[in-house]
Parts: C-alpha cells; structure tokens; sequence
C-alpha cells in the first residue's frame, strides 16, 4: 500500500486479527520501503516498534527528540501518537515495523543468528482461549536463508522478507535455522495495569 504523504510503500506481513484493519487491529506487522525524507502518520493508542533492516539507515524525530538508527537490527520502540518525522541518512531504507494497541498487546522483536528453538506463547493456565488473544511468533527472514522446522515436518526455507507465523492452540515449538539474520517476534497480551497501593 502506498502512503499517504508519497514518502514509501508498507507490506503487510500479518495483522491481529485476521484482516483486521487500521482502527480493529490488535498487532500489526508490516515491512515499509521508505524512500524520502517526511512525517509519519500520527497514531494514537498505538506503540510501535521500528527496525531497520536494510539502508543505510535514518534519523528519527519523535516529539523533539531525534534519534539516529545508523545500524540495521536494533528495535526502537515510540509511542505511536507521537509527533514523528523521519530523514534518511543515505538512501533509501527497509523498515520493520510492529504496532502494538496499546493495553491489549505486547512484543519482544530479536534478530536472531545461527539456531533456536522457538516456543509458541501459551496462554496461563487455566487461562480460556479466546478468537481475539495476540498469542504468536512471528519469523522474518531478513538476510541469507531462514529454514523453520516443526517437529516431524520438513525443514521450510524462507527467503529475504518471507515470514512463518506460529500461532494458536494447537501451534508446536519450531527449529529456526538462519546462515544470515531473522527477526524473531514474539507477541503476547499486555499486562495489566498496576493497581494503586493503599
């Protein structure tokens, strides 16, 4: 989808719920092509989590404060109502972006090397499943190959930008394999407000 503003193109990966759309979702994980100089769009009640993941890398502006992300792979998250502008530091640049409704969902983003075993999220127990829970983990290939394995499957090789959502009930721990760098997202519900003391 292209922006509004001109500025880039976004991908969606995958949303939370299924085909929900910008004021339904509970997460939301995408890959945008930013290709100039400009604002982004202001969202209220939602936290991202931006990664560069190809580029050079850019300059970010959020409510005055600028900070540079010069190194691919290093999460930052801001609140997504935040007045946010963004300069690229040497062409364009790939990010990874995850949303977040904030009081209904949280995440980890990792970039990951080598080997692991991932476990899905699960629920506490005695915990009811619901349609709308945010339980998942979410595998990005972003350099070299990334091969998933379930137990008893075959190994699924993924190429730069394809992802493997593992999510639900029913979902097995996964072998992940990279020769270059995977994101590893895992996305859970957020926690409860404190209580006041007293």
């Amino acid at each position: 989808m292209p922006w509004s503003n001109g500025g880039g193109v976004t991908r969606e990966i995958a949303v939370h719920p299924p085909g929900a759309g910008w004021d339904t979702f509970v997460w939301r994980v995408s890959l945008a092509d930013v290709t100039r100089d400009g604002p982004y769009s202001p969202l209220p009640g939602v936290r991202r989590v931006l990664t560069v993941v190809a580029g050079a890398g850019l300059e970010l502006t959020v409510d005055g404060t600028t900070r540079l992300l010069p190194d691919r792979g290093r999460p930052f998250a801001f609140p997504g109502g935040a007045e946010t502008g963004s300069r690229l530091l040497d062409g364009p640049v790939v990010n990874l972006n995850v949303m977040l409704r904030e009081g209904r969902a949280d995440a980890t983003v990792e970039m990951l090397r080598g080997r692991r075993t991932v476990e899905p999220v699960r629920r506490p127990a005695g915990g009811a499943e619901r349609a709308d829970d945010p339980e998942a983990v979410l595998v990005v290939a972003v350099e070299g190959e990334t091969r998933v394995r379930t137990p008893g499957g075959p190994a699924v090789p993924l190429a730069r930008f394809d992802a493997a959502l593992l999510a639900g009930p029913q979902a097995a721990p996964a072998e992940v394999r990279t020769d270059g760098t995977a994101a590893l997202i895992t996305l859970s519900a957020a926690a409860p407000a404190a209580r006041p003391q007293g």
